[in-house]
């Protein structure tokens, strides 16, 4: 049996024999060992190769400063990620963490030095030193934490470590149409009806995002099986420095695979996507010209207006489909597959809210549970 906290143990041929950690290579042990006649001796051994296996892990770590290594991790990440989504990592990148640690090696990094930073992002961070939300903060520190892992992973020397922060991030709130505002909406919708107008009554009735309606392509829409494809997906980027424009709109497949789905099209909505089917174009125009998210969202903001609905946002329409679902008694499981999401879990917790009128009839279960007879 090895001493108590020691790994020293008796070996049946009398001898004495101590384990040490080398070294770490990707983050598993390599273990060597030192044999003595004597516990004492062992322990004076295995004393002295724990110090030199320390000092030459110190003397074999690498030195290496945030810009290399951030610049390093994110050429790798792009074989990766979509483009969107690398896109948001390198302007994190430029924005954030290499103007405040990119002339720094890894190893002077201090967790206080990260809190410190945490809190100048949320109390003066932006363009306008308004502050950047927990959320946005939350995604600077995942890059840091990231850059950490591809760091340790190469024997870069790191100190830092982004558990040592805490982020109180607080419930958004969520605006979903009352059964009133999504009924007078419908109406005008109907009585002013062209493509757009279709468009957001089909986002009512299936919870497709903004991008992939303006994606959204009529050979996607199956009219004798009565279902939709949605496999694209449309938003505005910072465009390359090349093109000489800012930004551009760029048609490209959904981050997560689960976001390419078929969804059942419900009767209420197959006269009119019969009668203004307009094969081989975009479905919001009619035309090989596309509408895109931020044109249809000044649309979608000028009817509600019209309609004299307090403000609300397109994804309104998401948030109002999965929760008018939920109250029809809908199997969440399906209604998870048709809002495209990863799990059940992100269905429930993001975007299904039942209503007062749902909780007050839930509650009154138990007027019919005690009801004295």
């Amino acid at each position: 049996m090895p001493r108590t906290g020691e790994n020293i143990y008796k070996r049946k041929d009398g001898r004495w024999e101590g384990r040490y950690i080398e070294e770490r290579i990707a983050g598993k042990a390599r273990y060597r060992a030192v044999y003595a006649r004597t516990y004492r001796e062992v322990k004076r051994k295995l004393d002295e190769a724990k110090r030199e296996a320390e000092k030459q892990n110190q003397e074999m770590k690498k030195p290496g400063k945030m810009a290399d290594i951030g610049n390093q991790w994110l050429s790798e990440e792009a074989l990766l990620l979509k483009k969107s989504s690398f896109i948001k990592y390198e302007d994190i990148l430029r924005c954030y963490i290499l103007p405040e640690f990119g002339e720094n090696e890894l190893s002077e990094i201090t967790n206080q030095r990260l809190i410190s930073f945490t809190n100048g992002l949320l109390q003066n961070g932006g363009a306008k030193k308004q502050g950047l939300t927990p959320a946005t903060v939350a995604e600077i520190l995942s890059a840091m934490n990231s850059i950490r892992i591809y760091a340790v992973k190469r024997d870069y020397t790191v100190t830092y470590s982004t558990e040592c922060i805490s982020l109180k991030k607080e419930p958004k709130e969520i605006r979903v149409f009352s059964l009133e505002e999504e009924n007078i909406l419908l109406r005008y919708l109907r009585e002013n009806i062209d493509l757009p107008a279709l468009g957001i009554m089909i986002c009512l009735f299936t919870g497709i995002r903004l991008g992939e309606l303006c994606a959204l392509k009529w050979d996607d829409i199956n009219i004798p099986e009565r279902k939709m494809s949605v496999s694209k997906t449309m938003q505005r980027l910072r465009a390359d420095t090349a093109s000489g424009n800012k930004t551009e709109v760029q048609i490209f497949e959904p981050k997560s695979s689960c976001s390419v789905r078929t969804i059942p099209l419900p009767d209420i909505l197959m006269e009119l996507l019969e009668k203004l089917y307009v094969p081989e174009t975009f479905l919001l125009t009619g035309s090989s010209r596309f509408l895109e998210p931020r044109t249809m969202q000044n649309r979608f903001k000028k009817i509600i207006n019209s309609c004299g609905i307090p403000d609300a946002n397109f994804h309104t329409t998401r948030h109002t489909f999965a929760t008018r679902c939920i109250e029809l008694g809908f199997d969440v499981k399906s209604l998870s597959e048709i809002l495209g999401h990863a799990s059940v879990a992100i269905t429930m917790n993001r975007y299904v809210h039942p209503s007062m009128a749902l909780k007050r009839e839930n509650m009154n279960r138990f007027s019919d549970l005690f009801a004295v007879r």
